[in-house]
């Protein structure tokens, strides 16, 4: 990045993404409690548009309900809108969610080019063993957000793209079984701290 945009604190947009239980929430919010960012998770996006509390369980099929094609695409543009309206402002921010469709990541880079701003996809990983762990401790929690199970992720795998379209430096994979404070000193090495944080 030129040393003018550095010197400038050019808006970021952060996207964590990748298949369910691989800690990308868990990661995101911790990027934005670090770095003081404003952060937009779609799991939340989602029910608030259905009308239902946060941790109100929806579990149906991958492609019923608030989980339908069309509703997952009325979720997504509203995570467009909301990282938008803070990007105009001049805040770097962050999305949280799947992003599993090339063309849903294209709309994010669309955006990011509409508005002069640099954009990282962080592709959050880890192993099938750990996402079962995961999704099983979940499944305990009356306070989790995501309705992510392990028969919804074998129909997540089957159809999430994997994003030959990004490369380096613009996509960064990141193995999230890592200690928690790992992961935001790797964040911290492999990011551009010319950031601009969200006006008080």
């Amino acid at each position: 990045m030129p040393a003018s945009e550095q010197k400038r604190g050019k808006a970021v947009l952060y996207v964590f993404f990748g298949m369910i239980a691989t800690g990308k929430s868990t990661l995101s919010q911790a990027w934005a409690r670090h770095k003081q960012l404003r952060s937009y998770n779609s799991d939340l996006v989602r029910k608030e548009l259905a009308g239902i509390r946060p941790t109100d369980s929806r579990r149906q099929t991958i492609d019923a309900g608030i989980y339908a094609r069309d509703f997952s695409r009325k979720t997504y543009s509203a995570l467009l809108a909301r990282a938008g309206a803070g990007l105009q402002r001049g805040e770097s921010v962050i999305i949280d969610a799947s992003y599993q469709f090339a063309r849903d990541r294209k709309d994010i880079k669309t955006l990011a080019k509409s508005l002069n701003c640099q954009v990282y996809f962080i592709l959050c990983q880890c192993s099938e063993v750990e996402m079962k762990r995961r999704m099983d401790e979940r499944a305990q929690d009356p306070a989790a957000v995501s309705d992510g199970r392990w028969e919804i992720y074998l129909e997540q795998k089957k159809r999430f793209e994997p994003p030959d379209e990004l490369a380096v430096p613009e996509l960064i994979i990141i193995n999230t079984q890592a200690p928690l404070e790992d992961l935001l000193e790797e964040l911290d090495r492999k990011l551009p701290n010319n950031f601009k944080t969200q006006k008080r």
